[in-house]
């Protein structure tokens, strides 16, 4: 049916269970699912693409868990670590901060770098930049032969200072030149001060690199000769693979970024600068926040190994369709955060033998049975009953008490993380809308609106695969840092913008290799701010009266601000943004507010605040921009269910988004 010329734009996103494919082909969307492969994604990739685009010439973007899983697994790659004499533990030494303090039976990840594995060599760059103590290169010579003679396929180098002085750091890397051992150098993986979560960051892209570079090309040399591959990084936006195959570190925890950057750009479509976005999966919720754009953080972790690169700032909770309810030993109802996963799955999956949120959600019949997954899952609610009659005995409630209390005590958890990344960030979520995606999110999402004020909850189309469309919704983005530590004293602007052009000349070559220059690329200045003698700093746009922005965002962020204390600039940080040809999403007139009668599929009773009410069961492709829908109602979809609750009102708007009003 395509008979275009145009290229194919696809999305692709591996997730643990299913690979999801959005595409464009000239004016036609498709959506394609198909079951992961774990032990080779790849596998799954290239069979989804053969599908959807054949041998049609195709730009793809790819959001992959293979860092993630590599680092999660500790499957990644035998990583030594070069560092200056006497530094050999830093990364096992770390920082005081301890993030479960009273937690008698915590023990640290082991590291990804074992002891034996670390080498100190002699020579010594100082905090000014220049050299104290030349590098030895006898006694380097001596580590890379120790090296090659473990066996060791890659290795991290990080220096003192390198990101004042690297030529320490290129003279170690050019020992390895003649080897197919891969080098990760940290000022080129991340030119800033802090010596600990520098080197965590580049151990990590170490450990990573040779296996994501095996994926990439074993997907290269699949594809057609001019076929385009770019992969989605964790910041938001996209790079080639070439790229992702030096510095695979920017790509962990892309997938749950493709989200957000989905949701910003169908709600800035839409009109909307500021939202929550909630993704309920399986397992766990993530949320985020977007105040006019994404929200980036330089200060995450994974497994509990620093991250320095940005990120999108995500939030998640062990909170899912999946998550299993409980009694604890002080006979109070708990829900997650451990999860019945894909097997056993929830007891109506039919192996399950612990009640999860979706097993609530279905008792309540706000799940459809045989409208599961567009009717091409069976699921099994009369295996319900015993199970929930054998805990609410437990519990010492009626079933349904039982199971509206769960989904009141997940929704608490997630109400909680919500909070998080708004409240207690100085931001009132009643200004906002919530953007509700993933498998289960719209379940959930009216009854956390309610929760928290918030008047609007907007449910895309295909909602289960928003990450995918995320993704070839994405910029092509490159960051780039340089640390100064000047003081407002003997810094002014001009200066700044010297020491900025620097990063944009550096930047610009770049792009050119990403195929992006001229006016397709947007360069965009930020500052590293505190207040003298502060730890830890606030990402400032470098605007005309950055000072005063600085003092308004600690503010914002602190409760505080003193304008009598030195500011202290610490980090310069360029984004490169460039925009690719993005497909855009059509846009319909709005209609009758009368729904079909061909979308009306069903009336069922379903059960709001213990009381059964009789609810329309809607078939969401028949609906038409302008249709309103009035509460209690069910909309039912392939990749997700909508519960639309007394309490709340739907329309559908001109691009086929689900809005719902919801009521204090």
């Amino acid at each position: 049916m395509r008979g275009s010329n145009e290229m194919v734009i696809i999305g692709v996103d591996t997730g643990g269970t299913f690979t999801d494919f959005v595409f464009k082909d000239g004016k036609r969307w498709g959506v394609f699912k198909l079951l992961s492969t774990p032990s080779n994604p790849a596998d799954a990739v290239l069979k989804g693409l053969e599908h959807v685009a054949g041998d049609e010439k195709k730009r793809i973007i790819h959001g992959s868990t293979v860092a993630t899983n590599a680092i999660l697994e500790r499957k990644g790659e035998m990583t030594a670590l070069i560092t200056n004499k006497g530094f050999e533990d830093i990364i096992e030494i770390g920082r005081q901060n301890r993030t479960r303090l009273y937690d008698l039976y915590y023990r640290k990840e082991p590291q990804l770098v074992p002891t034996e594995l670390r080498f100190g060599v002699r020579g010594r760059i100082i905090s000014s930049g220049e050299e104290l103590e030349p590098l030895d290169m006898d006694d380097a010579k001596k580590i890379v032969d120790r090296i090659r003679s473990l066996g060791v396929r890659s290795v991290a180098i990080c220096l003192l200072f390198s990101y004042l002085n690297s030529s320490h750091e290129k003279m170690l890397g050019e020992l390895f030149s003649d080897d197919e051992i891969s080098v990760s150098l940290s000022h080129e993986i991340l030119s800033e001060f802090r010596e600990f979560e520098r080197a965590s960051t580049t151990v990590l892209n170490a450990y990573v690199c040779p296996k994501m570079k095996r994926y990439i090309d074993t997907l290269i040399e699949n594809l057609n000769h001019d076929d385009t591959l770019s992969i989605m990084q964790s910041n938001g936006g996209s790079i080639s693979a070439d790229t992702a195959m030096r510095e695979s570190v920017r790509t962990i925890l892309s997938g749950p970024a493709g989200g957000v950057v989905g949701a910003h750009r169908i709600a800035e479509m839409m009109g909307y600068t500021k939202l929550i976005t909630f993704d309920m999966g399986g397992t766990s919720t993530d949320v985020s926040l977007v105040d006019r754009n994404p929200t980036l953080t330089v200060e995450s972790s994974i497994s509990g190994y620093p991250i320095k690169v940005p990120m999108i700032d995500i939030h998640t909770v062990g909170a899912g369709g999946g998550s299993i309810a409980r009694i604890d030993s002080g006979g109070s109802l708990r829900v997650g955060p451990e999860s019945a996963g894909a097997d056993p799955g929830p007891i109506c999956y039919g192996k399950g033998t612990e009640i999860t949120v979706t097993d609530a959600n279905l008792f309540l019949g706000r799940l459809i049975p045989e409208r599961f997954l567009g009717g091409h899952m069976k699921i099994y609610p009369e295996r319900l009953k015993g199970y929930f009659l054998s805990l609410s005995k437990e519990a010492g409630l009626d079933t349904l008490e039982l199971a509206e209390g769960i989904l009141s005590v997940v929704n608490a958890t997630m109400e909680k993380a919500i909070r998080v990344i708004s409240v207690e960030r100085g931001y009132d979520p009643r200004e906002f809308a919530l953007f509700s995606f993933g498998g289960a999110g719209a379940m959930h999402a009216p009854f956390l609106a309610k929760l928290l004020n918030i008047p609007k909850v907007i449910v895309p189309k295909n909602p289960g695969i928003l990450s995918a469309i995320g993704m070839i919704m994405a910029d092509v983005i490159k960051d780039y840092s340089l640390t100064i530590m000047r003081n407002q004293s003997n810094i002014g602007r001009q200066e700044l913008v010297e020491l900025f052009k620097e990063l944009e000349t550096r930047a610009i070559e770049d792009m050119k290799m990403e195929g992006i220059s001229g006016k397709d690329l947007f360069l965009e200045r930020y500052l590293d701010m505190r207040y003298e003698g502060q730890s830890y700093e606030i990402i400032v746009p470098f605007e005309e009266d950055y000072i005063d922005l600085f003092h308004s965002m600690h503010e914002k962020k602190y409760g505080y601000r003193n304008p009598e204390r030195i500011v202290e600039v610490v980090n310069l940080r360029l984004r490169a943004r460039g925009l690719p040809e993005k497909p855009s999403l059509k846009r319909s007139e709005l209609r009758s507010s009368r729904i079909p009668n061909d979308a009306i599929i069903d009336q069922r009773d379903i059960i709001f605040d213990q009381k059964s009410l009789t609810s329309l069961v809607i078939e969401r492709d028949r609906l038409r921009p302008g249709n309103r829908i009035p509460g209690p109602a069910v909309v039912v979809e392939y990749s997700s269910t909508v519960v639309i609750p007394p309490f709340a009102e739907a329309e559908i708007d001109e691009y086929e988004n689900i809005i719902l009003e919801v009521s204090s």
